[in-house]
């Protein structure tokens, strides 16, 4: 898995409206990009109403949030509208940047899943922290807590 120090892989992947986001679209900003299994299971959706219900501190502080996994823009819609969601939500069904990043795979029930992981970015594209099998309750307080103490060393 890549590390702090390593570039975060360019990505053009396609949002929950069907709109392509980039790396590029975050240049000049610090950045939270969380990967998590799978659209409307508990603790997805635990980690996206948090991240949703804490959207205007991030924004506060100038940090861009996403979150990414290998559902279709489809699932991804309809989970965002459910819950209504305000973060944006990555399509990446051949998980071109799971496995750039080397995410970890789990198995439960006969079935393969991508690891719930967090990315800190600096606004250069360097990831500065990574955080792996992570538990949703709580983590959004964990990472914004983190970048803010990484905006200050940066100052």
């Amino acid at each position: 898995m890549l590390s702090a120090g390593n570039r975060f892989p360019d990505f053009a992947l396609p949002n929950q409206d069907g709109k392509t986001t980039r790396l590029s679209d975050f240049a000049g900003h610090w950045l939270v990009v969380y990967f998590y299994p799978k659209d409307d299971t508990p603790g997805c959706t635990i980690q996206a109403r948090s991240l949703t219900a804490t959207k205007s501190n991030f924004d506060g502080a100038g940090i861009k949030v996403v979150g990414v996994s290998a559902d279709d823009v489809t699932s991804h819609k309809n989970f965002t509208t459910k819950f209504a969601f305000t973060i944006e939500l990555l399509s990446d069904t051949e998980s071109k940047l799971m496995k750039a990043l080397g995410l970890g795979q789990s198995e439960w029930k006969e079935m393969k899943f991508w690891d719930r992981t967090s990315f800190i970015v600096d606004p250069k594209g360097i990831i500065r922290k990574v955080y792996e099998k992570v538990n949703p309750e709580g983590h959004e307080q964990v990472l914004l807590g983190d970048v803010k103490g990484l905006q200050s060393k940066a100052a």
